[in-house]
């Protein structure tokens, strides 16, 4: 049987050789942080949205469009507008807050309709649902839009249109990092 001081001394070799290894490690050991307000409040996300806004709406004053409010479409997936990820209705929120922010008549309403393309003429048009939704709120403009997800952007295409005409007034295109959280508001796999 070994006696206690050779159990000690292998027990401290053991340690020893235990907190070598851990040294020579070559894998970083991922640490997960959580993120802090001071992250939320400066989110490169909210950011872009906002900054579309801004650049969508340059130049073009509130007062200058008529009484009427605009609304804020979903915005579609390019591929099948007949349907958005969290990511489109994420968008659509975000543009909503930024225009009333900067001093629009912006009616809140979920506002499903899309946004086709006039087979030959490759004109927009708005759909006759959101047509019919825009008078009934006597709208003056319609934001719309598309996201089209790639392999490391996701591309984001906005206009206003007037709703009397279907004229595009403004728009404005950019595009969004495909990192985890756009994966996971396109509801892709992260």
């Amino acid at each position: 049987m070994m006696n206690r001081s050779k159990i000690a001394l292998l027990a401290v070799a053991a340690a020893s050789m235990l907190a070598g290894c851990s040294v020579f490690r070559s894998e970083p050991v991922a640490v997960r942080t959580e993120p802090t307000y001071k992250d939320a409040n400066d989110n490169a996300f909210l950011n872009s949205s906002k900054d579309a806004v801004s650049k969508l709406l340059a130049g073009l004053d509130a007062n200058s469009i008529g009484p009427g409010p605009v609304l804020v479409a979903t915005i579609v997936d390019v591929n099948d507008t007949a349907r958005s990820a969290p990511l489109g209705r994420t968008l659509s929120e975000q543009y909503a807050t930024n225009m009333a922010m900067s001093g629009f008549n912006v009616k809140e309403i979920k506002l499903r309709g899309n946004v086709f393309v006039r087979e030959g003429a490759g004109e927009l048009l708005l759909s006759r649902e959101v047509r019919d939704i825009a008078r009934q709120h006597n709208a003056v403009m319609v934001l719309v839009g598309t996201y089209s997800p790639a392999a490391a952007y996701t591309y984001v295409s906005t206009k206003l249109v007037r709703t009397e005409d279907s004229r595009i007034i403004r728009g404005y295109d950019y595009a969004l990092p495909m990192d985890r959280d756009v994966k996971r508001l396109l509801g892709a796999p992260r």
